[in-house]
């Protein structure tokens, strides 16, 4: 057992003992306690007592649902890729399980539907869901899956809560779980501008990740008013020629963005050597991409900043799935984790009006195993990240992730 502040804007309640991890809105009073001993969400005047309604609904492959509850949410899942199985999609798959199974399972039954990683197979499974009467979809993983789950929940007037990270399938009704990139590069650069890093350069790779990147490391540099002294893109894999170029201007910044994925920074990081990019005066940054071994082992990157979740939230869930699966989760397992044990707290305890867009878009959020989280109207998300010092393998957290939010959603 833990202890976990419930805040209002700005404040903090008082301190109720939960488990490792329990959905609840950083909003109110005190809702009644679980059967697992968590708390359920609290709504400033919600009916907390209020029973869940049973939906219309169809007959039930039983080998592919989870709990037994009245009120039906699809989870819409990559469980096959080409001809095979999908490590991600049963890892995935059994994070719900393990949200269910903490929450006692008598509020939902998950309808988990195989999309194929397909966006032909994510409007079947979809269909078949609505069909079997889903109240909520949850997934799917790829954004043209998201797309048309989308378009068929819009159309029953069901909201998806979705795990892509593009956030051009994300609007009204269509919400966002997943970390996106924008969230982690806002979070860097407002810390080196809290740190008095005035003058910067990115090296980007020439990829969707590295272009959504760019553009929202631009804006937030103009909003801090930090003078962007040199963009220097690269075909991923060729580095070289781009990081010569940032070695002739070091002298003119104290601070160097690089957004790319981990199995590619151990080349970057030789580079920036072989270059002599001074990584001791310029300061670099990253995204939570870094939250890799790989990453945090580069001798060329030991004090590098990058933001993220912090580890302790996915360790001790982590630990539970072990015990659970006797296997690993990926690092994205949460999302389904969250997503299932959110619409088990919300079925218990908000009645009919449980995954309305009013409940779902508090403004206060959501405490998941990875920290708080909430949905905009955009169908976007702010989350509460930390940023992390990469030291000799480890990680030190130099800025903590916030238990709440201040002011409303955007």
């Amino acid at each position: 057992m833990t202890k976990v502040m419930t805040a209002g804007r700005g404040h903090l309640r008082r301190s109720f003992p939960i488990r490792l991890f329990a959905p609840i809105l950083l909003a109110g009073a005190l809702a009644g306690c679980s059967s697992t001993g968590g708390l359920g969400p609290v709504i400033p005047g919600g009916n907390l007592s209020a029973p869940t309604t049973p939906v219309e609904s169809g007959p039930l492959d039983a080998a592919n649902t989870i709990g037994t509850g009245p009120v039906r949410i699809a989870l819409i899942l990559p469980l096959t890729q080409g001809s095979g199985p999908s490590v991600v999609g049963q890892s995935l798959r059994n994070a719900a399980e393990l949200a269910v199974s903490e929450s006692g399972g008598a509020d939902i039954t998950v309808l988990v539907k195989d999309d194929q990683s397909t966006p032909e197979g994510a409007r079947a499974a979809t269909q078949a869901a609505l069909g079997e009467g889903a109240d909520l979809i949850l997934g799917p993983l790829y954004a043209n899956n998201v797309r048309e789950a989308g378009r068929l929940g819009r159309g029953a007037n069901k909201s998806v809560i979705a795990f892509s990270t593009d956030t051009s399938v994300a609007s009204r009704g269509i919400y966002l779980l997943s970390f996106l990139v924008e969230s982690y590069v806002s979070r860097i650069v407002d810390f080196a501008a809290s740190k008095g890093k005035k003058s910067v350069a990115a090296l980007v790779p020439e990829n969707d990740y590295g272009n959504v990147a760019l553009a929202e490391f631009q804006e937030a540099a103009a909003r801090r008013g930090m003078r962007v002294q040199a963009i220097e893109r690269y075909t991923p894999g060729n580095a070289g020629t781009a990081i010569q170029r940032i070695a002739g201007v070091q002298s003119q910044i104290d601070a160097l963005f690089i957004p790319e994925q981990a199995d590619a920074m151990a080349t970057i990081s030789s580079q920036l050597q072989s270059a002599k990019v001074d990584t001791k005066r310029v300061q670099i940054l990253g995204t939570g991409l870094w939250n890799d071994a790989r990453v945090l082992r580069l001798p060329g990157l030991q004090g590098a900043w990058f933001s993220g979740p912090e580890n302790s939230g996915f360790n001790a869930f982590a630990q539970r799935y072990r015990a659970k699966f006797n296997s690993d989760p990926t690092r994205i397992a949460t999302l389904a984790y969250d997503a299932v044990s959110l619409a088990a707290a919300l079925a218990r305890t908000q009645g009919a009006q449980r995954f309305s867009e009013g409940v779902l878009l508090n403004s206060s959020g959501f405490n998941g195993a990875d920290g708080v989280f909430r949905f905009r109207a955009d169908g976007q998300n702010d989350r509460g990240l930390s940023v992390l010092q990469i030291n000799n393998g480890t990680t030190t957290v130099v800025s903590p992730a916030p238990r709440s939010f201040g002011g409303g959603a955007g």
